[in-house]
């Protein structure tokens, strides 16, 4: 770093928003296209690099001068994009689950059974089942996935998820009679 550079950062931690102005217009370029190529995304860049310079902004006093200036506006990018990334995840999430939970209703409302019909049947089966049951319709796991959450064979997951469903149907196609 020159010593022009460490004199803005100076000025910038001490409050002199010109000199922040300067540096964040000086690593623009650089933090996008570092970012396009993270992403693949241009609109994702600009706006993951408008999230960074804000960053930036906030937590100019925290920068201690470890790395570059530009290493460390690099290190917020990638933690917001991956914070992003999570993010996404979690409300994909959260949408399959949302319209599992629709796709069950639906189902039986279509045959004219109650929701509270199928959660009755569904406290009735053992706990075991039940899990299995729920993590693989209700939650949309694969059994290999609902096997490494319960810590047992996927093959045991397939026979208790057999199990519970035949169960849940011999109690509610003798409800509809």
């Amino acid at each position: 770093m020159n010593d022009g550079m460490l004199e803005r950062i100076s000025q910038a931690q001490q409050g002199d928003s010109s000199a922040l102005a300067v540096l964040l217009r000086d690593h623009y370029i650089f933090l996008y296209k570092y970012l396009v190529k993270a992403t693949m995304d241009p609109s994702l860049a600009e706006e993951l690099a408008q999230d960074t310079m804000v960053r930036c902004m906030e937590k100019i006093s925290s920068y201690n001068g470890a790395s570059s200036f530009s290493s460390w506006l690099i290190t917020i990018a990638t933690r917001l994009y991956i914070d992003r990334k999570r993010r996404w995840k979690l409300e994909a999430q959260w949408r399959r689950q949302e319209e599992g939970v629709r796709s069950i209703r639906w189902r039986f409302e279509s045959r004219n059974m109650e929701w509270s019909e199928v959660l009755d049947a569904l406290s009735r089966l053992p706990s075991a089942q039940r899990i299995a049951v729920l993590l693989k319709h209700y939650y949309g796991y694969s059994y290999d996935e609902i096997g490494t959450i319960l810590q047992i064979p996927s093959g045991t997951v397939k026979s208790r998820v057999a199990a519970g469903l035949n169960q849940l149907r011999k109690e509610l196609s003798e409800d509809e009679e």
